[in-house]
């Protein structure tokens, strides 16, 4: 089968690989379609020691059951999956918190990810979708889980209704920019942007009715927001979110592209600023983001591109150089 393979820093080749191996209780699907996320970028530039030279990264899949050794799962079956593989035993799988849990391991991280024509994966990871549903819109249930687990943990820790709170998403890339549809879907009123690249940033300008931002102009630092979601997490940006953030609002960082910088304890301290950090998404979250993609509460998805997946190697590069206006490239084999 063809796969796509992180080779070296700045590299991505297409390979013939072997065909996955079919164990009991697993599934091999046949990948429908696949997103580039901000985690396989990191992997991309050598600067995720969990991914090595020589895997198959892609975790944001749709797919077709091809075949199974899985009881009640049959052949045909249309799926999107959960890509962290849980233990179902810890204290946080029991609690419903399985993103937490203490032996979870990752599709295209611990073992071959879905930039290939085939993947397996445990059965218990799959997330059905309706038959009738957009492979393509399918493959974002991933990062839009990520954006719903994001807003729902915000909703619970802000003082006030999100619609009546301003609200600032700190990148318009796909999470930051499922964020700002979400939110604006949930009823925030005064929400914005910031962007720097300005394909993207006319991307969210057409996508999302809001402030889209260029972070070089200066007026947007003199505001003050009750909710600063950070889908980037770069030093500056976690500068910027606690200059921004209003006493009693609330800071979300959800971006990991620095693992670790200062952050202004003596605001977050007076102000009484709640820091929240977020992983991922619960079993639960995967499958009401399907209901919530499929019932349109994303949108129309239309700023979503696809490639194919024999060009997967230039898809990173026009990332990697800031060419794609898309804030999620879609990869179909």
């Amino acid at each position: 089968m063809k796969a796509l393979v992180y080779t070296k820093p700045s590299e991505m080749e297409l390979q013939d690989r072997p065909y996955p191996e079919l164990l009991d209780g697993e599934v091999v699907l046949r990948i429908d379609a696949v997103g580039i996320c901000g985690s396989d970028m990191h992997a991309y530039h050598g600067r995720d020691p969990r991914r090595n030279p020589g895997l198959v990264l892609g975790h944001e899949l749709a797919g077709t059951v091809h075949e199974s050794a899985a009881p009640g799962i049959e052949e045909g079956m249309r799926v999107t999956a959960n890509p962290l593989i849980t233990c179902g035993r810890c204290n946080y799988c029991v609690q419903g918190r399985d993103n937490l849990c203490s032996n979870r391991t990752m599709v295209g991280m611990t073992r071959p990810g879905a930039f290939a024509e085939y993947m397996s994966i445990p059965a218990r990871s799959l997330v059905a979708i309706p038959p009738d549903m957009s492979p393509l819109h399918a493959a974002l249930t991933e990062p839009a889980a990520t954006a719903l687990h994001a807003l729902n943990m915000c909703m619970r820790a802000a003082a006030r209704p999100l619609p009546e709170c301003r609200v600032l998403v700190i990148g318009g890339g796909a999470i930051g920019m499922l964020c700002a549809l979400l939110a604006r879907n949930y009823g925030a009123r005064k929400l914005a942007v910031v962007e720097r690249n300005p394909l993207r940033r006319a991307s969210v300008a057409a996508s999302v009715d809001c402030d889209a931002i260029d972070p070089l102009d200066s007026l947007w630092q003199q505001r003050s927001f009750d909710l600063v979601i950070d889908a980037v997490g770069a030093k500056a940006t976690r500068d910027a979110a606690f200059a921004v953030v209003a006493p009693g609002g609330v800071v979300m960082h959800i971006g990991l592209q620095d693992w670790a910088s200062e952050i202004d304890m003596r605001k977050l301290t007076l102000a009484e600023i709640t820091l929240l950090g977020t992983y991922t998404y619960t079993m639960a979250d995967m499958r009401a983001t399907v209901d919530a993609l499929y019932e349109g509460v994303f949108g129309d998805l239309s700023w979503v591109e696809t490639r194919r997946l024999a060009d997967g190697a230039k898809a990173f590069r026009d990332l990697d150089e800031g060419k794609a206006a898309a804030a999620k490239l879609i990869l179909v084999p």
